[in-house]
């Protein structure tokens, strides 16, 4: 018989663990709970070097709302202790882009559209609300194996407008960003590396004086007036950050005005 390897995400420490409980009756199924996004990274990491990674991850919407412990004993596991925050969905996100053979299913205590749409857009292949039955997660389970995405119907409406809203969004921001000049991309990519002037300047070899026309340039044809608001739609767009400065001239930066201090 194929086991599933499942691994519950959850800071509720009963909930987890009572999950894990009745997941771990089933006689196809092998799991672990851990009680944060860091705790569920190392367990990720520990099963794939030693060629058994999870097949499923079961996240909570509101992963990171308390601080918690770390894995928590719902099969036999190290317990370690764990104080770091993590969003449910950016830990999605992350997995998909670092496991992408790992299935993610969101566990929610409430119906938020825009919520299960992050979650899908971050990789998500299914959000279930936490009181439905066990053997309705299990069917979503199982579902997701076989490259099924999983909604509650009476979410459906509600998600695809928001994925219509965020694909608009994103087309007008990518619209945006395709008027900037090539210059003026580079230096949009430092700004969403939070770099300021300075080490924008230092690292395009430009005087800041040049640098500063032309983030006001950036500002002006992007339609926005600050550089927060700035990055925010090149994220959009998927503009991402330049990539380290082997002269090491980044520094920390700070917004102040709408502006970046230097």
């Amino acid at each position: 018989m194929a086991r599933i390897r499942v691994l519950v995400v959850d800071d509720h420490r009963i909930f987890a663990e009572s999950l894990a409980a009745a997941l771990a009756a089933e006689p196809d199924v092998d799991v672990l709970a851990a009680g944060s996004g860091p705790a569920a990274l190392r367990a990720l990491e520990r099963a794939a070097a030693e060629g058994r990674g999870y097949d499923v991850l079961l996240v909570d919407a509101e992963l990171g709302a308390q601080s918690g412990g770390g894995e928590l004993p719902a099969v036999p596991a190290p317990q370690q202790e764990e104080t770091a925050a993590v969003d449910g969905i950016a830990l999605v996100a992350g997995v998909r882009a670092a496991r992408p053979g790992v299935r993610s299913v969101v566990l929610a205590e409430k119906d938020d559209p825009r919520a299960a749409a992050r979650a899908l857009q971050a990789g998500a292949s299914g959000w279930v609300a936490k009181d439905c039955s066990l053997q309705r997660l299990l069917s979503v389970i199982r579902g997701v194996l076989r490259d099924e995405t999983h909604l509650p119907p009476a979410l459906l409406t509600g998600v695809l407008r928001e994925l219509t809203a965020a694909r608009k969004h994103r087309s007008e921001s990518e619209r945006l960003v395709e008027s900037l000049t090539p210059r003026e991309r580079e230096v949009l990519r430092c700004m969403v590396a939070g770099l300021g002037r300075k080490a924008v300047a230092e690292r395009l070899f430009l005087s800041p004086h040049t640098v500063r026309t032309h983030m006001q340039n950036v500002l002006g044809k992007l339609g926005v007036h600050s550089t927060l608001a700035a990055v925010a739609l090149a994220r959009r767009a998927g503009v991402g950050p330049v990539g380290p400065d082997p002269a090491g001239s980044g520094r920390d930066v700070v917004e102040r005005g709408g502006q970046l201090a230097q």
